[in-house]
């Protein structure tokens, strides 16, 4: 079964975009524009995801995460606010409301789907998506698989958990001490010269064919992966 997502947003050129973008990615989708209504749908029928503005008319944003999070049956259900205020105390509002992300606007869909994939796999993992896509490239997680185009691209454990973890983020720079933590865990000591290393065999894996790198290296900061490159 699909994961159903409520869209709550009153702009409705973004939330008719939101709906087709969705819907067209495998999700489910049900449409308020404000938010009484986003409460009311979510009392009528539980979504497994909520992707909710800031600025709503007659309940705002905030008010309709903070009400869910008081109710029984809908506590536990993964939230996402979008919103144009991208100051820090805006964030934390916002995260300590209750949403489990924040995405501010103008944003690129596929940095949204990679957050709204790993809002589900972090909160509930069965409703994740197994296959990650990006450009020509796609990580199969359940089938521990990975293709580039025509091509089967053969990686060790470790460049398969250094690509998946990048595609989660696409675009965001990772220092090495970040990757360390989250591909090697921060309970293991390596030296952080060994990112490089994994990622110069991660690199040559994904272009043997001379296609181009989507792994871009930022001088003095670390590494991305930059998806509109792909």
């Amino acid at each position: 079964m699909k994961p159903q997502i409520l869209v709550v947003e009153d702009e409705d050129a973004l939330s008719t975009l939101l709906q087709y973008n969705l819907e067209k990615e495998g999700y489910g989708v049900t449409l308020a524009s404000d938010g009484e209504e986003a409460l009311m749908l979510a009392e009528e029928n539980t979504p497994d995801l909520v992707l909710i503005d800031w600025m709503l008319p007659k309940v705002s944003g905030i008010e309709v995460c903070r009400r869910l999070r008081s109710r029984q049956e809908t506590a536990n259900v993964p939230m996402i606010m979008l919103t144009a205020r991208g100051e820090e105390s805006d964030r934390i509002r916002g995260l300590d409301t209750g949403a489990d992300d924040y995405v501010v606007k103008p944003f690129s869909m596929t940095e949204l789907f990679a957050r709204i994939r790993a809002v589900l796999r972090r909160i509930r993992p069965g409703l994740a998506e197994d296959v990650v896509k990006a450009g020509d490239i796609m990580v199969d997680r359940g089938a521990h698989r990975v293709k580039r185009g025509d091509h089967d691209i053969h990686l060790g454990p470790t460049e398969f958990r250094l690509l998946d973890y990048l595609m989660q983020h696409p675009g965001r720079v990772f220092s090495r001490e970040q990757l360390l933590d989250a591909v090697w865990g921060a309970d293991v000591y390596v030296e952080a010269r060994t990112v490089d290393v994994h990622v110069g065999r991660l690199r040559k894996a994904l272009n043997r064919h001379s296609e181009h790198d989507p792994i871009r290296t930022v001088r003095s900061a670390g590494y991305a992966f930059d998806f509109e490159a792909v």
